[in-house]
């Protein structure tokens, strides 16, 4: 008898605690209360160990917007993103681990987990684009997209797109790998002045803070097709290639105030896979930096062009008449002058009307003597509605539209589908 009453004693002391606590202790009920009726600060400590949890979505949601809008705590849109994101995906994020409590940690085992677990890649796209403003209803949409899509771990990177409809005002130059165009005559011009133009583009994310900066390395791959699809034989003009890597890394808060989110550095190589004539390639070293202003996004990028040996001047002149001497010439710059062209760098420009998104490439040599350069507009509006299929516009006028005519001057407007959306 004495055993049993001690024990009914604790577990009766226990629960009397227990309910005590409990009476004592704020609920998230009362915490919605407290945001209602304005005591934000009463609110925030509560609805925030509630999101803790894991199983409370709208707390998660409720956090996301007191961060975004500053309501009983600091503004902090990194947190807001990525409440927002724990709070609809399907997975339970569990935050960015300070930097103090990584040091542990060395950098080839940081590479190791890297390389079997996908979460710091996610953790890595995540941080990046809690950095972008997600103050309107098409920022916050086009990021969502930005966030989700696993395949392989490859996502898009440049918009990806199909244009059946692709005309040049002037019909596009024929060359040959083997004879001049200059003794081409009649047959130095392609039929149709109409073609179908496709690009696919996709990105693979290696690593995230790697370096302790809370950058992440990406690699990428870019194809680009024009296809004469129209002419009777249906050849496929030109092929750009476009392997690249690359490192993103966020600024600072300050800086991010006055706009620029980040910048980028990398490697581009770029060819059309052809042999004598036909060749064409340039490799690239390039920084990029990335800024934002609300719904309007620029991209600037400077570029430095990696230099290569030069090839014969019969070959520049295009005087070689064996295709063999022709063919040899393998090695070496397939076109020393492509700078004259394209330039030192570029600037796009994106901007978020409602469903649409406008965009603006501007390119220029800065050489008021031979001056030369490039424009193109293009213009997206989902089609039915579709999250990820839209109506695409492009017009560009200049040089570099691609690499076999980025010496020849074009106009051309072109209409289709595009199937993701790009920001930078």
């Amino acid at each position: 008898m004495g055993i049993s009453k001690m024990v009914c004693g604790i577990v009766c002391g226990i629960l009397a605690l227990s309910i005590g606590v409990m009476a004592n202790s704020p609920s998230y009920v009362q915490a919605v209360g407290y945001y209602d009726a304005g005591e934000h600060k009463k609110a925030f400590p509560i609805i925030l160990n509630e999101a803790k949890k894991g199983i409370n979505r709208a707390a998660q949601y409720r956090v996301a917007q007191m961060y975004e809008r500053g309501l009983g705590t600091e503004v902090d849109y990194e947190k807001a993103a990525l409440w927002y994101k724990r709070a609809a995906n399907k997975y339970a994020y569990t935050g960015y681990t300070k930097k103090s409590e990584e040091t542990e940690n060395s950098f080839l085992e940081k590479a190791a987990n890297m390389s079997s677990s996908n979460d710091d890649i996610k953790k890595g796209n995540e941080y990046i684009l809690s950095a972008i403003d997600t103050d309107t209803p098409e920022i916050k949409a086009l990021v969502s997209s930005l966030y989700d899509g696993d395949f392989f771990g490859l996502t898009p990177y440049s918009v990806n797109y199909l244009l059946p409809i692709s005309y040049s005002k002037d019909k596009p130059k024929r060359i040959s790998a083997t004879v001049p165009h200059s003794a081409m005559g009649d047959g130095g011009y392609y039929e149709e002045n109409i073609e179908v133009v496709f690009q696919f583009s996709l990105k693979k994310q290696l690593s995230f803070n790697l370096f302790g900066m809370n950058e992440f390395v990406d690699i990428a791959y870019t194809q680009k097709v024009w296809w004469q699809l129209y002419d009777e034989s249906g050849p496929f003009r030109e092929t750009n290639y476009s392997p690249e890597i690359f490192m993103t890394i966020p600024t600072s808060k300050n800086i991010r105030n006055i706009g620029l989110k980040a910048m980028k550095l990398g490697f581009i190589h770029e060819s059309n896979g052809q042999e004598g004539y036909q060749s064409r390639s340039w490799n690239r070293l390039y920084a990029t930096g990335i800024w934002q202003w609300k719904n309007l996004f620029v991209s600037t990028r400077a570029w430095y062009r990696l230099k290569e040996d030069k090839k014969s001047d019969a070959f520049y002149d295009q005087t070689l008449t064996d295709p063999q001497d022709i063919v040899a010439e393998s090695d070496g710059d397939d076109n020393p002058d492509i700078l004259d062209y394209m330039g030192y760098g570029d600037i796009k420009i994106s901007y978020l009307y409602g469903k649409s998104q406008l965009g603006l490439l501007l390119r220029n040599n800065l050489d008021f003597d031979e001056n030369k350069g490039a424009l193109e507009f293009t213009y997206s509006y989902p089609l039915f509605s579709s999250p990820n299929t839209n109506l695409y516009f492009k017009a560009f006028n200049g040089y570099g539209e691609s690499l076999i005519d980025y010496n020849e001057d074009v106009t051309k407007v072109s209409f289709g589908f595009s199937f993701s959306n790009g920001l930078f």
